[in-house]
């Protein structure tokens, strides 16, 4: 269910609460910190929309250009919300790390490190299994390669990967090697 909070803006909560049973988002108001604090502590699906911007507030949708009419509203509404998940879809948890999909990039605390489309499904193959993978599973399912073929491309990615990981990260355990295969633990 997506929620819609609406912050400080009592004559718009008052129009979308008698909407409210043709909209597909649930509306509740807030009109403190302390409100909206506790609204938002128990939702994970939320938009905030307020009609000035507030620099400590996120998941916010400022309306700010008034009179609209009530479908522009709703579809922006909509939109911010498909913005909303579009964004938190794009971060995979792998161990202590994230790593975010849309900007390729690995990040623990402040510190970040870029990576190649191969290196991303490599990572997120290798962290969904719990055993080992061996070099011709790889090959097969994250470069589509038939497994009879000679090549070392497995090895060298995982080679500069683990270099790169390394490198920025000081982690020399986040791939290890097994004799069957590869493993993140």
């Amino acid at each position: 269910m997506q929620n819609l909070i609406i912050y400080k803006f009592t004559q718009l909560y008052h129009i979308l609460e008698e909407l409210s049973l043709d909209l597909n988002f649930k509306i509740t108001f807030a009109d403190s910190e302390n409100s909206l604090n506790d609204i938002i502590k128990n939702q994970n699906n939320y938009l905030i929309i307020s009609n000035k911007k507030y620099s400590d507030i996120g998941n916010e949708f400022v309306l700010e250009n008034t009179p609209i009419k009530i479908f522009k509203l709703v579809e922006k509404i909509n939109i911010e919300f498909l913005k909303l998940q579009f964004n938190s879809q794009s971060h995979v948890k792998v161990n202590k790390y994230t790593i975010d999909l849309n900007s390729r990039e690995m990040l623990i605390n402040d510190m970040k490190l870029k990576l190649t489309e191969k290196e991303i499904n490599t990572i997120i193959y290798l962290s969904k299994s719990n055993k080992p993978i061996n070099i011709d599973e790889l090959l097969e399912k994250v470069w589509s390669y038939q497994s009879n073929i000679e090549t070392h491309t497995v090895e060298t990615h995982i080679y500069r990967l683990r270099k790169k990981i390394l490198n920025t990260f000081n982690d020399n355990e986040f791939i290890i090697s097994k004799k069957n295969g590869y493993q993140i633990k």
